[in-house]
């Protein structure tokens, strides 16, 4: 009996901490809108982020380098960590950031959460993997449920509003490869060491990319900037990864998924609260069908395609 109550409670210990990671996740568009009102630009509110971020990864590979050095990697993992950085955090985050001048922040969460389905049919175009009834119903319903979403959005009539679309899918797109590459290559290193690799590898990006653009004035903003900064390294970045990192190891991969699904819902709300977005109903109708998809892709415990994207949360 001890030991039924026991398990239950790291249950609901694991479930309460992915819970908590996707909505810190989830966090993350809003902030950035926020900060958007003070007149920083995308590659400034890029950089901030990973300057306030990146010592809390460099802290894991201080603590974790004996275990798995970078030089003792092959020299395939060598080759695609710096790929997977370029690709993940840094087009991935580029792109969203950048989308988000456009489109509202829910609708924003609503076409990255489309990942999962980007992936099957990733891995059905390049590794020739079949892609089941329950997948294709999801693909469909997913789907069905962006249009529906894109159709009542209120951002609809801004100026370059289908940039904005267009802009937060590529950075899906870019994020479903990394997800597909990432998971074969965390096997071999571990998902905290392998995350806090890619993100070093993503600041050195943004901070060549940032010193290009702009040069200076990072430190030129308002003091809010900085306080929003400082939330979204803390509560959007750092503590859901590693929330969320084990949260998995408490629930499994499987149910991770499933228990992920409330991170398009809590932008939603937060983006309500805080950035006065008007929730309409077929934008609600619109959401419900994506996460009903979502949840048709969760539950194939055993599919390869998805293993992958179970394996890592969505930092962008």
């Amino acid at each position: 009996m001890r030991k039924s109550i026991s398990l239950d409670l790291k249950r609901l210990m694991g479930v309460g901490m992915v819970m908590l990671g996707a909505i810190g996740f989830s966090s993350k568009a809003v902030i950035v809108k926020l900060m958007y009102r003070y007149g920083v630009d995308t590659i400034s509110t890029l950089m901030l982020r990973m300057v306030f971020s990146i010592p809390f990864f460099f802290l894991v590979i201080l603590y974790k380098y004996k275990k798995a050095p970078f030089h003792a990697l092959s020299k395939k993992d060598k080759l695609l960590i710096p790929i997977m950085g370029i690709v993940g955090y840094y087009g991935s985050s580029l792109l969203d950031f950048l989308g988000l001048q456009y489109i509202s922040a829910g609708l924003e969460r609503l076409i990255l959460f489309i990942y999962p389905t980007i992936v099957i049919l990733l891995m059905a175009v390049l590794f020739k993997q079949k892609i089941t009834k329950n997948q294709i119903i999801a693909l469909v319903m997913t789907y069905l449920g962006i249009s529906l979403a894109l159709l009542t959005d209120f951002s609809l009539n801004s100026a370059n509003f289908f940039l904005g679309v267009s802009l937060i899918f590529s950075s899906a797109l870019t994020y479903s490869v990394y997800l597909i590459g990432s998971g074969r290559i965390i096997p071999r290193v571990g998902s905290l060491l392998y995350t806090s690799y890619v993100m070093l590898v993503a600041t050195a990006c943004i901070f060549m990319h940032y010193l290009f653009v702009k040069g200076s004035g990072l430190w030129d903003f308002p003091k809010e900037v900085y306080q929003l900064n400082i939330w979204m390294a803390m509560i959007a970045t750092v503590a859901p990864a590693f929330l969320t990192a084990e949260g998995i190891r408490l629930i499994g991969s499987d149910n991770m998924a499933i228990v992920g699904t409330i991170g398009p819902v809590s932008t939603i709300v937060l983006a309500n609260i805080f950035l006065d977005e008007p929730i309409a109903f077929w934008q609600v109708i619109g959401t419900l069908f994506v996460l009903a998809g979502i949840l048709l892709i969760g539950i194939k415990k055993k599919d390869k395609a998805i293993a992958t994207v179970e394996n890592q949360e969505d930092l962008v």
